[in-house]
């Protein structure tokens, strides 16, 4: 029996609901463990790169010259704690959209994403993505795929540096103004993560679990949110 929901927004995680946790943490990690500290030294004066670099010396307690190796022993064990960190999500967005332009990286998804994506948008409804990936990293990901080129689905982009952390409540509300401030119940999250469901909900949202076989959060507790195993057990309309 399908989940039916009215909304006007879909907006969606990444990791774990779209995409399989190994996509990220093995194929995209691996791609960008080894060209961190290349990067960095080979764009001296892209900007992005080194306001992400001041603040990695920052936030890593390393001096106000540390050098490269220094800074990409820091990036590694955020990458191994699988820390959240934005400097670390600009570098690898900038590093993975170079990655896949060049057709190096391909991303794969769960096969009902796609035929949901399809039916959602042709029943009116707008799609939004909020990842702790940076947006740069996400419109990449969705340039190059399995299934062909997904960017015209999404209207909006969000990452934790231009919305806040996925697990608190204001992050959510400053993603509504950036919808357009619609009605908080006419926006519904989908996320494996239950801690993100509650903020959104605390921020008045609809949300819906996803708790994919054999993913990390699988056998997770998502408490009183619904929760599904597949987009296809969900029937969303236009509100």
């Amino acid at each position: 029996m399908s989940e039916r929901l009215t909304t006007r927004w879909v907006v969606l995680d990444i990791e774990g609901t779209l995409t399989p946790t190994s996509q990220v943490h093995v194929v995209l990690y691996d791609y960008a463990r080894p060209r961190l500290g290349p990067w960095i030294d080979e764009h001296p004066e892209d900007p992005r790169v080194t306001e992400a670099v001041e603040a990695v010396r920052a936030e890593g307690g390393l001096a106000a010259d540390a050098g490269t190796e220094e800074i990409v022993r820091v990036l590694h064990s955020w990458m191994d704690a699988d820390k959240k960190a934005p400097p670390l999500k600009t570098l690898q967005g900038l590093i993975w959209e170079q990655g896949y332009a060049r057709g190096e990286l391909t991303s794969e998804y769960f096969p009902d994403v796609v035929p949901a994506l399809e039916s959602w948008r042709s029943s009116g409804l707008s799609l939004a993505v909020f990842s702790s990936g940076s947006v740069a990293g996400q419109i990449a990901s969705f340039s190059n795929t399995t299934e062909g080129d997904l960017r015209p689905f999404f209207r909006h982009h969000f990452d934790t540096v231009n919305a806040g952390p996925k697990r608190e409540a204001a992050s959510y509300h400053a993603i509504a103004q950036g919808l357009g401030d619609p009605l908080p119940s006419e926006i519904l999250f989908l996320s494996d993560v239950p801690a993100e469901l509650d903020a959104a909900k605390t921020a008045g949202w609809q949300v819906v679990g996803l708790a994919r076989p054999g993913e990390p959060f699988a056998a997770a507790d998502f408490g009183l949110h619904r929760t599904v195993a597949s987009f296809a057990e969900l029937e969303i309309l236009l509100k």
